[in-house]
């Protein structure tokens, strides 16, 4: 309810309304029905709903981490540098806009705010409490365990026993690097008794290469990628993948988060930039982009617009774009504040050439400068050359044009008239119909000198060939490319606009960082050589140690991917329209721990999976169902679906298809022709890769906004057009049609069975092993005693269906031909027999979840 109601705020027109209806289901359907819209948007209302709400929660997290002792003073953080504040407004603005304008003008900071509005949960300090004392001290294996038990205690719960040791290996491996354990990986934790086993085993995976895949396709949701611009064409963006293999060797190098944060804001901006830091700053531009706009100039407002919400949800999980038209109805943000945050964005330009889009290089400025002289001094060498070329071959066509060889004739392979005359003006003195035509007939030409050319003029044009050929091969190899921004020039006036309408420009509004959030106006940013300063001030600002927010946000994201939900379930959302976090306490110690250990993500890792907590099974009983029904006091672990790319990864690592190559351009899986039927020009943008190249892990196949592959997509593959702060999960018909039915599962089952065949060997006395060998490394688990007994049952019956007969090959009556067919047709009938089986192991509910 919570989420459809600011949906509902955020809605601009009635296709919103509607979509927030729809979001909203029966609940909010009956609000609207009921009259109680109105209410819900009345400014009043909701600011005394908000100011209700936000003490209450104040004295909660006061109370609990002992607040009246912070440590930090509320508005620390803003003496830091960051953007500066507005000036005095234009007077030349409207007369209408005379209070905005004032406001505007306005020393501003969080004393604009009552205490209700200062003392929200999430714009408080950052405050380290001491670990709670509990009477199960045996249960506390992470200073996590102390804040959880001490809950369940409070509330008269138990929490759940320890998950067996299988389950609790393959939910390591798929929760840390999406794939599950060997059977041999399996045995060997299984014979580990030691207290540091799973501990090893924790260390082993984050230092893995499949860590950062996994990981990175977390932050990808987050910040919206994709690789195609949306709308009706929905073109490419170049080398966007770049920015996925940054991600990726971030987490995997454990980046720190500070400076994970700043590289993606402002990473052409720092005095150490480089291709990497630049390549960062895709995220600015992940976005849709229309190529064609109705409006131009409003639809360079939407892009910013988009940078700076999914800035403002990612790094602060604040809905501040709600602010673009009027304040914020239910948050404390003015329209001042998210016109000051516009301004941060206003120097981006966007490389494009009409409906093209652009990439730039990227490398140091020592290097982009080292090869832009290189190309610049090979460039006039060649233009040199070329040159040198042209007044040749026009000096030998004056001459022979002059001997009547050039002069067309019926039957002759001379030249049109026009294209004599191009060919013999000097190359310096043509018209452009003139250079047009002597291109176009250089190649008849060229004929001809060959033909009747002298053997001095022959040198000359070969010793001129070869210059420029060898000049071609001096050619500096290029910088990466990468899809960015880039500033140049002035920056722009940003005006606060009436009800967002770039139509309608009101008060100039000078960079800045929203009120509630500081105690004045920050400094002017400083600008560097090349562009204006502002992203890294803002950027340095959002990583600030004491910043209430950063860390809190980045650390329930990580708490959320191991538990199935954060500590804050709304997780781009801390504002009054969110929820509240369950364990606040909790919450603000792994925060200050997060800041502590130098932004390190796999410290929250080691903190989190080598709790009790996360090694709790997840069963409960009757009683702790009814006391906790949505596991909001952690009495279990939450049992949870897998992604749609690891159940992919999942099916190529079984069939032993997959493919462990990683980075570089994206790849293109077969789709249906079906599927490519629904685009407005089927096929386009969709190339097929190799099936070698296919089979690499879910997070390399290209994300097109308006064509997903059906095997991601039935499984709610995220919408990329907004941030997305948890998937959805749905159980609908058409994911059990893809996953029986579908090409891609029905091959890998058929290779799945091969390998089985392939490392087992024989008939049909093999079965059993055939079997054990399946659940092994689908399910991570031999079969029960029932399980092997039907499965066994199963594959005689679909032997003798697919013509296997009963059992072995008969033996050899001399006839060695005979005998080979016979093989055959059974080899190929327990084939099919064990496809059955894979297909059926594909699609149980134990191989697609995570318990």
């Amino acid at each position: 309810m919570q989420r459809a109601t600011r949906d509902l705020c955020c809605a601009r027109g009635s296709g919103l309304l509607l979509a927030a209806v729809a979001k909203g289901g029966m609940s909010l359907a009956v609000l609207l029905l009921g009259g109680v819209v109105q209410a819900l948007a009345a400014p009043p209302t909701a600011e005394a709903a908000a100011a209700a709400e936000r003490p209450a929660l104040a004295e909660a997290v006061a109370g609990e981490s002992g607040a009246a002792a912070a440590s930090v003073a509320p508005g620390a953080v803003a003496n830091s540098a960051a953007p500066q504040g507005p000036v005095a407004a234009d007077a030349s603005a409207p007369a209408q806009a005379d209070a905005a304008q004032a406001d505007a003008a306005q020393a501003y900071g969080r004393h604009q705010f009552d205490e209700a509005e200062r003392n929200h949960w999430a714009f408080l300090p950052v405050v380290r409490p001491p670990l709670p004392e509990v009477q199960r001290t045996e249960w506390v294996q992470s200073p996590v365990d102390a804040f959880v038990l001490a809950d369940l205690e409070r509330h008269g719960l138990q929490p759940a026993p320890p998950a067996d040791a299988r389950t609790l290996l393959r939910r390591v491996y798929l929760d840390l690097i999406g794939l599950p354990p060997t059977p041999t990986e399996v045995e060997a934790f299984l014979e580990n008794s030691s207290r540091e086993a799973l501990s090893l085993v924790v260390e082993e995976l984050l230092s893995r290469p499949e860590y950062g895949e996994r990981w990175a396709r977390h932050w990808l949701d987050v910040v919206r990628y994709a690789e195609s611009n949306g709308y009706e064409r929905d073109g490419a963006k170049p080398n966007a993948w770049r920015y996925r293999d940054y991600v990726i060797q971030a987490f995997q190098q454990d980046k720190p988060y500070d400076r994970f944060v700043i590289e993606q804001l402002a990473g052409d901006e720092l005095a150490d930039t480089n291709a990497e830091t630049q390549i960062a700053t895709t995220f600015l531009r992940l976005g849709v982009w229309d190529d064609e706009p109705a409006d131009p100039e409003v639809d360079r407002f939407d892009q910013l617009d988009d940078v700076l919400g999914v800035t403002a949800s990612t790094f602060l999980a604040q809905t501040i774009r709600c602010a673009r038209c009027h304040d914020h109805k239910f948050e404390s943000f003015t329209q001042q504040d998210y016109y000051r945050l516009l301004a941060v964005f206003a120097p981006l330009k966007r490389p494009q050439d009409g409906r093209t889009d652009l990439d730039r290089f990227v490398g140091t400025p020592a290097e982009l400068a080292a090869y832009q002289q290189q190309a610049d001094e090979l460039a006039a060498r060649t233009a040199a050359a070329r040159t040198a070329l042209d007044q040749q071959e026009w000096s030998i066509c004056r001459r022979l044009a002059e001997a009547g060889l050039l002069t067309a004739t019926p039957g002759d392979d001379g030249l049109p008239d026009e294209a004599l005359a191009a060919l013999t003006a000097e190359p310096g003195q043509r018209s452009e119909a003139q250079r047009e035509l002597a291109a176009k007939y250089r190649g008849r030409a060229k004929a001809i000198i060959e033909q009747h050319a002298s053997a001095e003029e022959r040198a000359a044009l070969d010793r001129l060939q070869r210059e420029l050929e060898d000049l071609r091969a001096l050619r500096p190899p290029e910088p990466p490319r990468a899809y960015v921004w880039y500033e140049e020039g002035t920056p722009p006036a940003t005006h606060l606009l009436a009800r967002g309408d770039p139509k309608q420009p009101l008060a100039e509004v000078q960079p800045g960082l929203p009120a509630i959030l500081v105690d004045r106006p920050p400094p002017p940013p400083e600008p560097t050589a090349r562009t204006s300063g502002r992203r890294l001030a803002l950027a340095r600002w959002l990583v600030q140690p004491d910043h209430p927010l950063t860390a809190r946000v980045m650390v329930n994201r990580i708490w959320q991917h191991h538990f199935g939900d954060g500590l804050v379930g709304s997780e781009n959302d801390f504002g009054v329209m969110g929820e509240l976090p369950t364990h606040p306490q909790l919450l603000d110690w792994l925060a200050s721990e997060f800041v502590a250990c130098g932004w390190s993500i796999k410290h929250m890792h080691r903190l989190m999976v080598l709790s009790s907590t996360y090694q709790m099974a997840s069963c409960a009983s009757e009683e702790v169902l009814q006391a906790d029904p949505n596991n909001n006091r952690l009495t279990r672990f939450e049992a949870r679906r897998l992604e749609a790319e690891a159940v992919r990864d999942c099916i190529l690592y079984a069939s032993g298809s997959l493919n462990r190559a990683r980075g570089g351009p994206s790849v293109f899986p077969k789709i249906s022709p079906a599927v490519l039927a629904g685009q407005s020009r089927p096929g386009n943008g969709w190339t097929v890769s190799d099936p070698h190249q296919a089979a690499r892990r879910s997070i390399y196949v290209f994300v097109k906004r308006t064509l997903l592959v059906p095997e991601l997509e039935v499984l709610d593959f995220p919408d990329t057009n907004n941030a997305c702060e948890q998937r959805l999960v749905s159980t609908v018909a058409t994911q059990a049609l893809t996953y029986l039915n579908g090409e891609f599962v029905q091959k890998q089952a058929s290779a799945f069975a091969a390998r089985l065949m392939q490392e087992l060997p024989g008939g049909p006395e093999r079965d059993a092993a055939r079997i054990e060998r399946a659940f092994q490394l689908t399910l991570c688990r031999p079969p029960t005693a029932a399980e092997l007994e039907a499965v066994l049952d199963f594959l005689q019956r679909q032997r003798a269906f697919f013509g296997g007969a009963n059992s072995a090959p008969p033996p050899s009556t001399g006839n060695a031909r005979a005998s080979a067919v016979s093989a055959d047709a059974a080899d190929a009938a327990t084939a099919a027999a064990l496809r059955g089986l894979c297909l059926v192991l594909f699609n149980t509910n134990e191989f697609v979840y995570l318990h």
